[in-house]
């Protein structure tokens, strides 16, 4: 498949009432201030913003008509009335006995037991949000040609890099030949190599590191399918990208590095990406785990004498 015929796995479906949240928090640190106004107004109160029109809301935000038409565009709506619509939905779930949200701050003198809490509290919304933002058209695509491909490369740097080698291990688990790789030169000198029928998949939370950008765009040149895992669906690595996989992230505190957070939303992604593909090919999958399990086995049972 040839870069000029690639096909385009896209939904203009707008997303639904549970993925507001979840996509004002990934796309807010991209924003303009105006648009960031508008944005938290929506998310944190979507019962009172529900109830305004178009100039209401853009008088309590102080921004203007227009500014208020393209935060809902960039969210996802067509317009500022499907965006009233999924406010109103939103409102309607909460109201229905939805536990009210913890925050996630931690002060260097909490104790073990809250920081514990707030801890947990904050990787389960990461993972709620990320999988209530995930395209699962997006997926599905990358998913199908990760199971009909002659070799997947992975690239990642960092935290990112952690998470590239954990699927290409779940991938090669299942007969895949599949490889990590952090270190960017030859990431690039591999990129060369491949070609239609070959993956290429690019971890990076920000959406503009340098280093998993570069053999993605090398990999894309040469025909291969390329996916993006990131939390920005708006950032440069996109450019290169057949399929775009977003990720959602806490907020970054003093005590908790974005790294620790977008990693988990990261892993989620794995996870879906290794176990659809597993279902598609079953018949070849199933023996394969069976015998990296049995290759294994002796590793996790006691020694004797």
């Amino acid at each position: 498949m040839t870069n000029d015929v690639k096909e385009s796995f896209t939904s203009d479906a707008p997303p639904p009432p549970a993925a507001l949240a979840a996509k004002v928090r990934t796309l807010a640190p991209s924003m303009t201030r105006s648009m960031q106004r508008v944005a938290e107004a929506v998310a944190g109160d979507p019962a009172g913003c529900a109830a305004l029109t178009v100039t209401g809301l853009a008088e309590l935000t102080g921004t203007s008509e227009a500014t208020v038409v393209r935060t809902a565009r960039l969210l996802g709506y067509p317009g500022y009335r499907d965006l009233r619509l999924a406010l109103a939905g939103l409102a309607a779930q909460q109201q229905s006995g939805r536990a009210p949200a913890v925050t996630a701050d931690i002060a260097v003198d909490d104790p073990i037991a809250d920081v514990v809490a707030k801890l947990a509290h904050d990787e389960q919304q990461t993972l709620a949000d990320t999988a209530a933002g995930l395209d699962t058209i997006q997926l599905g695509a990358a998913v199908a040609a990760l199971a009909t491909a002659r070799r997947v490369d992975i690239y990642g740097v960092g935290a990112s890099g952690l998470v590239a080698q954990d699927l290409a291990q779940k991938l090669l688990r299942i007969g895949l030949i599949a490889h990590a790789h952090s270190d960017p030169h030859l990431a690039v000198t591999n990129a060369v190599q491949l070609r239609s029928g070959d993956v290429a998949i690019a971890i990076t939370h920000s959406g503009s590191t340098g280093d998993v950008i570069e053999p993605l765009r090398v990999a894309f040149d040469h025909g291969a399918t390329t996916v993006a895992i990131t939390g920005r669906p708006d950032g440069p690595v996109t450019q290169y990208a057949d399929h775009v996989l977003t990720t959602s992230t806490a907020r970054e505190s003093e005590l908790r590095p974005a790294a620790m957070s977008s990693r988990t939303s990261q892993l989620l992604v794995v996870d879906c990406l290794f176990t659809c593909v597993t279902q598609r090919t079953y018949e070849t999958a199933a023996p394969a785990l069976a015998a990296s399990y049995e290759a294994l086995a002796h590793r996790h049972s006691p020694r004797t004498r």
